[in-house]
């Protein structure tokens, strides 16, 4: 009887799961292996090496929470409000894990502050997520500095809405952040 491979996939969440509890040096070849109860023969059967792992954490990462979150919205279709309600509520409802959430892309940014490539790559994904934004509030904003504006609001909450810590005065943060949601999509 053959013995099953890890599949590739699974180096890969592990390894982002990695990246989110410890940075890039805590993605070990020989920790990813006992993590996932197999040798570390079976990596290399998929990957050159580990920058060639890091390499695909980073493309599966950048598809999941960029394209992968746009096809989901852009998939039931509707006007730009209805697509913008939809993106709120996904991003609101996404479940932490390895590869979506902010403590992933929280690991990521942090990763980005010392390695050059992966700060390109961060800016890119940013840089993809306003273009989307600018594109659905400019179908009914027709000023271009409030279509600006709404778009860093809205990514900035995103980013940073779990790192603070602030009391909301007489309202909840769930509150507030649907007052956030309603005000964008006036």
């Amino acid at each position: 009887m053959g013995t099953t491979r890890t599949p590739r996939a699974k180096w890969i969440e592990e390894g982002l799961r990695a990246l989110t509890a410890g940075g890039p040096d805590a993605v070990r070849i020989e920790a990813l292996a006992q993590a996932l109860g197999v040798s570390k023969g079976g990596f290399y059967g998929y990957f050159r090496n580990r920058d060639a792992l890091l390499t695909e954490m980073l493309d599966t990462w950048e598809y999941e929470v960029a394209e992968g979150v746009i096809e989901q919205v852009e998939s039931a279709g509707g006007d730009a409000r209805t697509r913008l309600d939809r993106l709120f509520t996904l991003v609101a409802a996404t479940v932490e894990g390895p590869v979506r959430g902010t403590t992933a892309d929280m690991a990521v940014r942090d990763w980005a502050r010392r390695d050059p490539d992966v700060a390109e790559r961060l800016r890119h994904v940013d840089n993809r997520r306003m273009d989307y934004l600018r594109a659905l509030f400019s179908d009914f904003c027709p000023d271009e500095d409030e279509v600006e504006v709404r778009c860093l609001i809205a990514v900035s909450v995103r980013i940073g809405n779990h790192l603070d810590a602030a009391d909301n005065g007489k309202r909840s943060r769930a509150e507030v952040m649907e007052m956030i949601r309603q005000r964008l999509l006036a």
